[in-house]
Parts: C-alpha cells; structure tokens; sequence
C-alpha cells in the first residue's frame, strides 16, 4: 500500500528533514521524493509506503497536517488508490 504526501510552504531549512523524521516515527518508508523551490515556495511529493505504518492511516492523516500547521506548510496525505480514482476518466 502507498500513499501520496505533498507539501508546500514558505522555504526554510529542515523541511525534508522534519517530514522525514515524522514518517519514520510511524514506520512510513519514503520510497520515491521530487521536490522544487518556486520563488520562495517550497512544493514535495512523496510517494511512500504504508504497508508497515504503526498507526491507523486516518490517525497519520491528521497528524501530518497538524505538523504543517505547526511548521507553516500544507501537509496533504491521501491514500494512493483514492489519488489513482481521482485521475482516472
């Protein structure tokens, strides 16, 4: 199983790190990252694996999204066959 992770913000320092840090704590395994300065925007997608996640997946959700309210940043999560459903036609 995989999930999607975007974030976006204002640039600072330890962006990567601090997600990083928060998906590991919960045993999430980033398998694949693009990420981009516009301007002074900082814009990640993340593809990673919840197969082993130690919490519920509604639960990581929500605290993601709490970091990025901490930190300054939109931290979206959404489930990959949810994110696949979305962009088929």
């Amino acid at each position: 199983m995989r999930a999607v992770l975007t974030v976006v913000g204002k640039d600072t320092v330890g962006i990567l790190a601090c997600i990083s840090v928060a998906c590991a704590k919960r045993n999430v395994n980033i398998s694949d990252v693009s990420q981009t300065i516009l301007q002074d925007l900082f814009c990640m997608i993340m593809m990673c694996d919840i197969s082993r996640i130690t919490v519920p997946f509604d639960r990581f959700v929500d605290e993601m999204s709490e970091l990025g309210k901490e930190k300054g940043l939109s931290i979206h999560v959404m489930h990959e066959d949810i994110f696949n459903a979305m962009h088929t036609i």
